[in-house]
């Protein structure tokens, strides 16, 4: 309470400007400090008024201490951090950025995190590269096993032509049972021994019997 009211009325008459851009910031970046996981630092945030947007909380979430760690406002000095190597990732976007910074952080859990981010990116990445050799093996075989049913396929078409092929020649008889050969046989011995018959044509069944036993004679001689 002021005692003097001239300087009550003194400090009544005092500006009152909003908080700047940079204050804000900072409110936040404290809070995030504090914080112990996302969740609690975007209720912190939210009572206290302040953004929170996904690209403010991802801005801020570096900042998180670790699990367990008591909040620090301060940051730790350059002879008490623990160096902790990165694999440095191949990212050309904020990401990489932001693992950038954290790489360089004075602070040894930021660094930490930041070990611990790259190194599942990297698991990541190696399981993607496997599983997408996989998926081209798999293809692949796909196709061959294609191809060989195709040339299987192929393969039993020609064979089937060959033997129908092959059939053929002592399928192709005449209507009397006998082939082309034995009744161009039979009309040369009947005109021998002076039958008369056509070029073409039938033979008579008179003329095959006589053929016949013209030639099964000589057999049971020789028999």
């Amino acid at each position: 309470m002021f005692t003097d009211w001239a300087e009550a009325l003194e400090a009544e008459s005092l500006p009152l400007d909003p908080t700047s851009a940079q204050q804000l910031a900072a409110a936040a970046r404290v809070t995030a400090r504090s914080s112990h996981d996302k969740h609690d630092m975007t209720l912190l945030l939210d009572v206290l008024g302040l953004p929170t947007d996904p690209d403010t909380l991802t801005a801020l979430l570096p900042l998180i201490p670790e699990t367990g760690d008591a909040p620090t406002m301060t940051t730790a000095p350059a002879t008490e951090a623990i160096d902790v190597p990165v694999t440095p990732l191949t990212f050309s976007n904020p990401v990489q950025g932001l693992l950038d910074w954290a790489t360089a952080h004075p602070a040894a859990a930021v660094r930490n995190r930041a070990n611990r981010i790259t190194a599942d990116l990297a698991e990541l990445t190696e399981r993607c590269d496997t599983e997408a050799a996989q998926r081209e093996a798999e293809e692949k075989v796909a196709r061959a096993k294609a191809e060989l049913e195709r040339a299987q396929e192929e393969l039993r078409t020609v064979k089937a032509g060959t033997r129908t092929t092959a059939a053929a020649p002592t399928a192709a008889r005449t209507g009397s049972g006998r082939s082309r050969e034995e009744l161009a046989a039979i009309r040369s011995w009947a005109r021998e021994n002076g039958h008369q018959v056509a070029d073409q044509g039938m033979v008579p069944k008179r003329i095959q019997e006589a053929y016949d036993t013209a030639h099964q004679a000589p057999a049971r001689k020789a028999d």
